[in-house]
């Protein structure tokens, strides 16, 4: 998780929004990612989305395990559903209660970390760019 949440710090500062990703399968980091719709105009570049794009075409997602700041939204939790990932950690989901269900009825193994690291980001930047979150979320 301390690689996601760098992911999200990493977002941060190239102006966008602070949400890491990192993919583990055996062992070993495979992807990392992090939220760049603002950075590359692209409403589907979210954090989990960017880390499957950098782990490339790893063949099978058995064994692998994806670490979140923040609990999955809809999109990539189709996106774990799809492809077989099967434990999910996520840094919080306070901020933003995402597809914990969704991913759980389709066998996901989700844990909620509960990080006060993670709250606090999140918080924060939902403060200073309300009209920014609202956008990554959908929300008018």
């Amino acid at each position: 998780m301390k690689l996601a949440i760098a992911e999200a710090q990493q977002g941060i500062q190239e102006g966008g929004i602070p949400i890491g990703s990192v993919l583990v399968k055996d062992g070993k980091i495979v992807g990392r990612g992090h939220n760049k719709r603002v950075q590359d105009a692209d409403p589907v570049t979210h954090a989990e989305i960017d880390c499957l794009r950098n782990a490339g075409r790893i063949g099978s997602y058995r064994g692998t395990t994806l670490y979140s700041t923040l609990m999955p939204c809809y999109l990539c939790a189709g996106a774990v559903v799809q492809f077989g990932i099967k434990k999910v950690y996520a840094g919080e989901s306070e901020t933003f209660s995402g597809a914990k269900e969704f991913m759980q009825a389709h066998g996901v193994e989700v844990i909620d970390l509960d990080l006060e690291e993670c709250k606090k980001m999140m918080r924060d930047f939902i403060q200073e760019k309300p009209e920014l979150w609202n956008e990554d979320i959908g929300v008018d």
